[in-house]
């Protein structure tokens, strides 16, 4: 291709300050290095963890930056010693990495690589410590080692998944992220048999993934817990029997409703009060509970350690324990089989010069996932 060796001038969307609105900026794109790739953004979504670093309210700021993680794209060049993939693929960006080297990346129990584990601080590639962005010679820094948020974008190679190449990448760029932590908190760390009883806390795009997969697991019932009575309905659609505001209730009333406690239940919200009631609701001698929301630094959960002698289980997860270049290709397959269903996760579709609208919409809480197509 003639732009590969060279930079590329291309739009991006930048963060110049916490709450400040994006604004659409032509951008040098530095050729990849060693082990890098120059990925061409075709389409990118928005989720919560963009907005919540753009808000920059309790973490260290970074800024100038160039944010985005959810996307998918063509490789347009790659860096010296990649091999595994070539201009012309397809792509997904992911937040955390697989080196296939390390301990965590050789154990079939964990998706926790120790090289491209996600660094939200970060804002350099890992490589050199340089930035590939700059402005009139000025860098603008990385987020999560992705930054799709640009219609070119350059990524650590273990970032990136490639997928098949028929795969409609408007709807499967949503997989890069937040759909994936929750369908895999299900299918992966959960594991529901047909037939058992399922809660899922916190109704947003995650928590109604992880209701998916309880829907694809055979989930008998499926009872949704949110603070919000507007989002049953939308529950709904992905298999949700019950629903539960626990602002109508006293006391727990899981156990009551399931005679005894759910089989599985699965934490979406952050919330430690949620994440201590998740465990709690499920049933003795069987039951698991799975934290997928992010806590405050200062939470303790708290509970009593007869729950651990009754044979409770609780587990955590990290991208619903998927491995992103290993693993992702087969969650794009499920979708291209029909199994799975995103169009369900995707309420809005803008251009990429409305990209601030679609922040509009997220923090008014009307939107799932928010597709921009590059103009």
């Amino acid at each position: 291709m003639a732009t590969v060796g060279k930079v590329i001038k291309c739009k991006a969307a930048v963060a110049w300050g916490a709450g400040k609105p994006l604004s659409i900026e032509e951008v040098e794109v530095a050729p990849p290095q060693a082990m890098e790739v120059r990925v061409k953004i075709l389409y990118t979504a928005l989720c919560h963890t963009d907005v919540y670093f753009w808000e920059a309210k309790g973490q260290t700021p970074v800024f100038p930056r160039i944010l985005g993680h959810e996307a998918g794209g063509i490789v347009e060049s790659v860096g010296e010693g990649v091999t595994e993939l070539a201009p012309g693929d397809h792509v997904l960006p992911v937040f955390t990495g697989e080196c296939k080297e390390c301990a965590h990346c050789k154990s079939e129990e964990s998706n926790m690589c120790d090289l491209l584990r996600i660094n939200v601080d970060r804002g350099v590639m890992i490589g050199d410590g340089q930035s590939r962005f700059t402005i009139n010679g000025k860098p603008i820094f990385h987020f999560v080692g992705t930054s799709t948020f640009s219609e070119y974008t350059v990524i650590h190679v273990g970032c990136l998944a490639k997928i098949n190449p028929e795969a409609p990448l408007d709807k499967v760029c949503i997989l890069s992220c937040g759909i994936s932590t929750g369908l895999g908190a299900t299918l992966n760390v959960a594991k529901p048999k047909k037939g058992q009883t399922v809660a899922i806390f916190g109704l947003g795009a995650v928590g109604l993934a992880a209701m998916e997969g309880a829907r694809l697991s055979g989930a008998s019932r499926i009872i949704g817990v949110d603070l919000n009575p507007a989002k049953f309905e939308q529950a709904k659609k992905f298999g949700c029997t019950d629903f539960v505001n626990p602002k109508d209730h006293k006391k727990p009333v899981l156990i009551e409703m399931t005679n005894g406690g759910v089989d599985r239940a699965v934490e979406c919200t952050g919330n430690i009060n949620a994440m201590i009631s998740c465990f709690e609701c499920v049933h003795d001698g069987w039951g698991v509970a799975v934290l997928v929301g992010v806590p405050t630094k200062e939470d303790v959960f708290k509970t009593h350690p007869m729950n651990f002698l009754n044979e409770k289980t609780l587990k955590g997860t990290f991208f619903g324990n998927y491995k992103p270049r290993t693993d992702l290709p087969n969650v794009v397959e499920m979708y291209m089989r029909k199994e799975l269903e995103l169009e369900k996760f995707i309420t809005h579709s803008v251009p990429f010069s409305q990209i601030n609208t679609a922040f509009d919409l997220m923090l008014k809480g009307e939107s799932l996932r928010c597709i921009m197509r590059m103009e």
